[in-house]
């Protein structure tokens, strides 16, 4: 059986032992690890009770290390920095990572507010890779359950005792009409005058999907789709094309210039989307999803 080690021997202790080591005294160890010099004494004082054998010798006000602190500080280098990669390659092995940070994103924020976080981020942390997956709520959120992203531009789901979100902005959605179309100029749309349309939308777990099928439940008549997509710049290339109408939020209004406008719902059908930062609660003091919470909440705005 192994030797049991004392309970007394912290690695804030030996990380204290080091700082004095190297400082050379109890005020610059103190500095160096923004602590008081007392509290630096305390831990050595503590740390050579619990080794059982003297570190130091007293010269006036000057604890002086002795052989046996040299060799008990280049172990603890050695066991610091074996726990440093140890809890390194363990956040790895579960999907997280100190210098990578993997963003889902719904395709729609793409144009807007994405690229204001990844700037943000940057200017917080320069040494972070950022990783963007891109994909439909329900998928984002499935991955971050996962572990597969850390952290999710979404529409804000519902509440979930394992996710927290912080919400950015609402988002009107529009009813979306090639330029030129009829419905081009109108004030608003009566779904209800639309029954003989055709339609384009989105697959589903598209929060835009899902606010395209309430609308319909609403007019009461189910629309004639025929095509689906799975990204909204591919739905709005079909609208812009002809092919069918659709409804579409008002964020990805300037994304395809006029060619595709965005006309408001009649009242009976008009629906809004909370668009959020979600992330799972058990990583909301990770100091990466901290920074990205703080460059999230600096864009509340709205979309860029």
């Amino acid at each position: 059986m192994r030797n049991r080690i004392s309970e007394d021997i912290t690695f804030r202790k030996l990380e204290i032992l080091l700082a004095y080591m190297e400082g050379g005294n109890l005020n610059a160890a103190a500095r160096m690890l923004d602590i008081s010099a007392v509290s630096v004494h305390r831990a050595l004082h503590s740390l050579e009770e619990a080794m059982s054998c003297q570190l130091f010798s007293l010269q006036g006000r000057n604890l002086i290390p002795n052989e046996a602190a040299q060799v008990l500080a280049e172990v603890s280098a050695d066991v610091l920095k074996l726990m440093a990669d140890g809890i390194a390659a363990t956040r790895s092995a579960a999907g997280y990572s100190a210098d990578h940070l993997k963003i889902g994103s719904l395709y729609s924020l793409t144009t807007g507010i994405v690229p204001n976080v990844i700037i943000g981020i940057k200017l917080r942390k320069q040494e972070l890779e950022t990783e963007l997956v891109l994909g439909s709520n329900d998928d984002l959120l499935h991955k971050l359950k996962q572990n597969a992203i850390d952290a999710a531009l979404i529409a804000v789901p519902d509440p979930d005792p394992e996710v927290e979100s912080i919400a950015l902005f609402e988002d009107e959605v529009f009813f979306a009409a090639p330029a030129g179309s009829p419905y081009a100029g109108m004030k608003e749309v009566d779904l209800r005058e639309c029954a003989g349309e055709k339609f384009v939308c989105l697959r589903d777990g598209f929060v835009t999907f899902s606010g395209f099928q309430e609308a319909f439940r609403i007019a009461g008549f189910a629309p004639a789709i025929v095509t689906r997509v799975g990204d909204i710049f591919s739905l709005m290339n079909l609208v812009a094309a002809g092919i069918g109408y659709t409804l579409l939020p008002g964020r990805v209004r300037d994304a395809f210039g006029d060619k595709v406008q965005l006309i408001p719902l009649k009242a009976d059908y008009r629906m809004r989307q909370t668009i959020g930062l979600s992330f799972l609660r058990v990583r909301e003091r990770d100091p990466n999803l901290l920074a990205l919470a703080a460059v999230c909440r600096m864009l509340k705005h709205g979309p860029a």
